[in-house]
């Protein structure tokens, strides 16, 4: 509803927009339900049985994939035989007719640029591959290499720290989603389709250069130093509370800074500090030099005070901060992570049960926008007879005999 209380119509700005995936692991996946979140008709293929990502962890109870339910929100399911020279020349089919192709398999063979193209020659196909030179790599070999893990952890700890989000995956993934719709848009003006490559370590090494990783390392010859939670260049620390819980707190702008002050009721103390350091508080460059020595003055109001009232007290003064939380502590306690936030609704999945799926978190029509497009999952091949028959064209008696051979399946 918006604030008159009428209801908002849910905005699907790619309806209309047909797209197969191949894929398997996050990014291809992640960009595929993107697609689907906003109103494409995305459907995945896999092999009967499900492919490589069809049972990684984490399971529920009864072994049912909750993250390969998580990345295929919305999508349509097709199981067959991969190997099978005529579901490969249906699929290839399917993915001319859609005119849209998104993937992280190999290109070759039946699957290539070349051989899909003379089924359309206005076919866009965005293919993931690990390196610009279609080299193997995934999130973790690649994290690994671009000098994050090194700045990762705290100062006393001289071991590397990866990152458990697969931050480079999902980011390749929002690329390769609108990479599709940038060369949809190109051939809705031109007539032309393309080749859209799209490898995962560029992603990666395109946001090192972006924030000034590379020029930090290349220009200045230095080698950033770990700093465990603290937010280089800037003020952001974490503090314990009095019951034991942990915050982040964040000063970044000026008025970030005033509330932080006026909340722990610090500004003599600082004030003092910054003479004594002859340092300007005023620039984040000095907050961050004397982050210890300011981390030293705002303890221990927080560990005088429970969470609930820091809480209360930094919202009151427009600090911005965070509480630490678990991922059961998330789902108690995080009033965003519930139907209260219209990203959010309480869906059956199959095999699974009723819990919280999202949708996008595009809003388009503003804040009060209800719904954000979100489904629950296909099980694996349930849109199999759908798609030979409706989207393929195929006869009851063709379709009976592909099931009848083995060579599709499904749920």
């Amino acid at each position: 509803m918006d604030s008159t209380g009428s209801l908002v119509s849910l905005v699907r700005p790619l309806e209309g927009l047909s797209v197969v995936e191949g894929s398997a692991f996050v990014a291809a996946p992640s960009g595929g339900m993107t697609l689907a979140q906003l109103g494409a008709d995305v459907i995945r293929f896999d092999r009967i049985g499900g492919g490589i990502d069809h049972k990684r962890w984490p399971l529920t109870a009864d072994g049912v994939s909750l993250y390969w339910n998580g990345l295929n929100r919305g999508k349509r399911s097709i199981a067959a035989d991969l190997s099978d020279i005529t579901v490969q020349e249906l699929l290839g089919e399917l993915i001319t007719r859609a005119g849209n192709f998104l993937t992280n398999f190999p290109a070759v063979g039946w699957l290539s640029w070349e051989r899909l193209r003379k089924g359309a020659d206005d076919l866009v196909m965005v293919a993931i591959t690990g390196s610009h030179d279609g080299t193997t790599a995934v999130d973790y070999t690649v994290n690994c290499a671009v000098g994050y893990p090194a700045v990762t952890g705290h100062a006393d700890d001289p071991r590397p720290v990866n990152n458990v989000v697969p931050a480079w995956d999902l980011v390749c993934g929002q690329m390769a989603a609108l990479g599709l719709v940038a060369a949809d848009r190109h051939r809705s003006i031109t007539g032309e389709g393309q080749l859209v490559s799209l490898a995962l370590a560029d992603v990666a090494l395109a946001a090192l250069g972006a924030l000034g990783n590379l020029a930090e390392a290349q220009v200045n010859g230095t080698q950033r130093k770990r700093i465990g939670n603290d937010l280089y260049g800037a003020y952001g620390k974490d503090f314990e509370t009095g019951d034991g819980r942990r915050v982040m707190v964040v000063a970044i702008s000026p008025k970030q800074w005033k509330g932080l002050l006026e909340a722990t009721g610090t500004a003599d103390e600082v004030a003092a500090l910054a003479a004594a350091m002859e340092l300007n508080f005023a620039d984040e460059g000095d907050r961050f030099t004397a982050r210890r020595e300011l981390g030293g003055l705002f303890s221990p109001w927080f560990a005088d005070r429970d969470l609930s009232e820091v809480a209360s007290v930094l919202d009151s003064h427009g600090v911005c901060w965070g509480p630490y939380r678990s991922f059961l502590e998330m789902v108690d306690e995080d009033e965003r992570c519930s139907t209260a936030n219209p990203m959010f609704a309480e869906l059956d999945q199959a095999g699974v049960g009723t819990h919280l799926v999202a949708g996008s978190p595009l809003a388009f029509g503003g804040p009060g926008v209800i719904e954000r497009g979100a489904a629950t999952a296909p099980l694996l091949g349930e849109h199999t007879e759908q798609v030979l028959c409706e989207d393929l064209g195929l006869s009851s008696a063709e379709v009976g005999d592909l099931f009848d051979r083995g060579v599709v399946a499904g749920p």
